[in-house]
């Protein structure tokens, strides 16, 4: 069946949109702002505007008794603190595990021995180009986080049936920490 829809979907040319002109209209120290003009399938001319993101790494640190490492950490665009797994921005020409090692000790002073790329997600895909490489991170050791100047959070765990929970709950709405708990939930009843 997937051989099927390779085949199928291989030629998408009647979908594609093809840029005409457009540049960068902000130029911030996180995020760039892009607005191009565009030619749409049935030839008429629009504009896209879009958010340029350098990407980043989700890490589902999975501690040997089988409980979660977690963070909370106040969001300042939604005004509210958010349950999340660790996660941080892949620097220019960083490899996405180097990333997601350096940022896992950098939140929660942890270690693991065993990394395993689950997936890549692209969590706005009508308005910026971001994506996301989680990572299941296990055979953990504790050691002393490293905060970047600026960067406030606690840790704590949890278990794959909280987190579960929370999903259901509304307590947990980060898409990234949404998609890696459904993720555990399939690695760890080995489905997947």
């Amino acid at each position: 069946m997937s051989e099927k829809i390779t085949d199928e979907f291989a030629n998408d040319g009647h979908l594609r949109e093809r840029k005409l002109d457009g540049g960068l209209v902000y130029d911030g120290d996180f995020l760039q702002v892009q607005k191009d003009f565009v030619v749409l399938p049935d030839g008429k001319v629009t504009t896209r505007e879009y958010i340029r993101h350098p990407g980043a790494v989700v890490i589902i640190p999975l501690l040997s008794d089988g409980t979660v490492l977690m963070e909370r950490q106040f969001r300042y665009p939604l005004d509210r603190v958010f349950i999340e797994f660790p996660a941080g921005k892949i620097d220019p020409g960083e490899d996405t595990l180097v990333c997601a090692k350096r940022e896992l000790k950098e939140e929660t002073g942890y270690t693991a021995t065993t990394w395993r790329h689950v997936c890549t997600i692209h969590n706005a895909i009508a308005y910026a180009d971001e994506h996301l490489e989680i990572y299941l991170a296990q055979g953990l050791s504790a050691g002393d986080a490293e905060l970047d100047d600026g960067e406030f959070l606690e840790t704590f765990v949890a278990t794959r049936d909280e987190l579960l929970a929370f999903v259901r709950e509304g307590k947990i709405t980060d898409v990234k920490t949404v998609i890696g708990t459904f993720w555990l939930e399939k690695i760890l009843k080995e489905n997947w």
